[in-house]
């Protein structure tokens, strides 16, 4: 007779967290505001604000936007920020920086937002593969987040997982 095989894993109270499914899915768009500088360097006050007034915003509807200036320009902090807040109501989110920056603060808002009860004295995985553009950082956010709970944290696959945490016993 043959033994029946069961698969422990699926039966442990072992908890998988994949990051890929927490991805914002939507459009990711640049804004450069070295547009509406004069010669992409100087930024004269008033101009920059009419342009900024009459420029079509509505591309930018739903989308996840990053603000850049390609030139070498030295732009005050308040012209992100006039920037971005032309872009709220508009934009689904707006970060000032690099589209990897802005994978970073999607990530940093989404984990903040992740109730960490069902993780309560439990034994979890990180998933580490994917296939979206998962920031490096977010996997150390999510075991930052889980750690003050988690019975013990791994990264990988249940097969074969790399252990990184694991409460002491009292």
């Amino acid at each position: 007779m043959s033994e029946e095989i069961v698969n422990r894993v699926a039966n442990s109270a072992l908890i998988t967290v994949d990051l890929e499914e927490f991805y914002p899915e939507g459009p990711r768009m640049t804004v450069d505001l070295s547009q509406w500088l004069d010669q992409g360097f100087i930024l004269k006050e008033k101009e920059f604000r009419q342009a900024l007034d009459h420029f079509d915003w509505s591309p930018y509807q739903g989308a996840y936007v990053n603000l850049i200036c390609s030139t070498d320009a030295i732009l005050p902090g308040w012209a992100f920020m006039l920037v971005g807040l032309k872009l709220s109501g508009i934009a689904e989110a707006v970060a000032q920086g690099s589209g990897q920056e802005l994978e970073r603060s999607l990530y940093q808002s989404i984990i903040s937002t992740i109730d960490p009860d069902p993780y309560r004295d439990k034994p979890v995985i990180i998933k580490g593969c994917s296939h979206k553009p998962v920031p490096e950082e977010a996997y150390l956010m999510l075991a930052n987040h889980l750690q003050p709970v988690a019975r013990s944290i791994m990264y990988g696959e249940a097969c074969s997982s790399v252990p990184l945490y694991k409460r002491k016993k009292s």
